[in-house]
């Protein structure tokens, strides 16, 4: 061997001993007081902090923050390294955000509102391998659409058949409308109500909305037009107390039925008026859940001490996005198909109740709930008074096998 040769032999063994010794520092890190190693996951929560749809990424993030409270200390030895990155409700924004943490060698992703993203970045998740969490967005398409892909919300068809019932079982030929914003979200809706409502011998029609429209009055008028006998209302847009006070104003209430999901509490005073005594599907209120859950209770108590508030619509869904991750990395570490794998069946009690992840397809079984709007005396505000809750078997969407 020349010089040269051993010299090279030197700078490469030194190379390799100082790169084994930084690999095992990132591994792993003693903490010296217990003697017991502790290990990092690094995680990218991508979501609406600015955009259309940042009043919900505000309540996912919160949900997401006291779900990591929540779950610390119970994640195998590992503990949880968040980067928040906003998508501004913004397809090309996510995808890039996306793209950029798996880069830098990010392994779990999650935090996204927007059924549209969401339906762009699952496929990134099973090109990458990677874990991949969607949150409040509600489009059938993201269940079932891979393995990587999971979600921590409730799809639409658990919606829909919340809402299933109002007609009699012997009434056929109602003709029911949809009206919602034209976006994946307003185009699932759509496709459901079709599904379940037509499946009954109902006629259902469409009127989708441009999302974020500033005048709606064109669009109330032509649902006041349509003859409907029920208009299903699905909406996720920020002007959503425009919407209703545009169907008021029509006096669409007054020509036919109404039936929508509760919205955030923002939007209470402005449907409240519009809905008396009607009722309405509910995603989450945080009254609803039993008193004896722990997870919703813990919920409830860290809202009040750090945003000085109530969990709001989209809370529970960050909540468990952290459930499920502590889930993934305690019984699969660093390995995505073990973190899949620890996923898939798993029963659990989320701040709604106890949630199951089927394995046939990733769908979240979940309780759903009904609500009706009252009037507070006192404040002058509306509030939600829980009716019913609705079993997690009852509103099961079908199953989609994966692509």
């Amino acid at each position: 061997m020349t010089g040269r040769t051993k010299r090279g032999a030197l700078v490469l063994a030194l190379v390799a001993l100082a790169a084994t010794a930084l690999a095992s520092t990132a591994a792993a890190r003693v903490d010296v007081s217990s003697g017991k190693a502790a290990k990092t996951v690094n995680v990218a929560f991508i979501y609406p902090k600015t955009g259309g749809l940042s009043q919900y990424g505000g309540e996912e993030y919160y949900g997401f923050l006291a779900g990591l409270d929540y779950v610390k200390g119970k994640c195998g030895g590992y503990t949880i390294n968040p980067t928040f990155v906003d998508d501004a409700t913004d397809p090309a924004t996510a995808i890039n955000a996306f793209k950029s943490e798996v880069g830098q060698g990010v392994k779990i992703i999650a935090g996204t509102g927007s059924s549209g993203i969401a339906l762009q970045l699952g496929p990134l998740a099973a090109q990458n391998d990677v874990l991949y969490i969607s949150g409040a967005a509600a489009a059938d398409a993201i269940t079932g659409l891979n393995k990587n892909t999971f979600r921590a919300g409730r799809q639409t068809f658990q919606d829909v058949y919340d809402a299933a019932g109002y007609f009699p079982p012997k009434a056929v030929g109602k003709k029911v409308v949809v009206f919602a914003e034209d976006t994946a979200f307003g185009a699932g809706n759509y496709a459901a109500v079709a599904q379940v409502f037509g499946g009954k011998g109902h006629t259902v029609s469409k009127i989708l909305v441009p999302f974020g429209a500033a005048d709606l009055t064109p669009y109330a008028q032509q649902l006041k037009n349509s003859g409907a006998d029920l208009a299903f209302v699905a909406w996720a847009g920020t002007n959503g107390g425009a919407m209703w006070q545009a169907l008021q104003q029509q006096g669409v209430a007054k020509s036919m039925a109404i039936i929508t999901g509760l919205a955030n509490r923002e939007t209470f005073n402005a449907i409240g008026p519009l809905v008396p005594g009607v009722t309405l599907l509910s995603h989450y209120v945080y009254k609803a859940p039993a008193k004896t859950n722990a997870a919703n209770n813990y919920l409830v108590k860290w809202y009040k001490s750090h945003v000085q508030d109530y969990p709001n619509l989209f809370s529970p869904d960050g909540f468990v996005t952290a459930q499920m991750i502590c889930r993934a990395v305690t019984k699969g570490g660093t390995d995505t198909s073990k973190q899949i794998s620890a996923l898939e069946g798993w029963k659990f009690l989320a701040p709604k109740g106890v949630q199951y992840i089927r394995p046939q397809d990733h769908a979240m079984i979940q309780p759903m709930f009904q609500a009706q709007l009252v009037l507070n005396n006192t404040t002058g505000n509306y509030v939600a008074k829980v009716t019913k809750t609705v079993a997690a078997g009852l509103v099961a969407p079908p199953i989609t096998p994966f692509k």
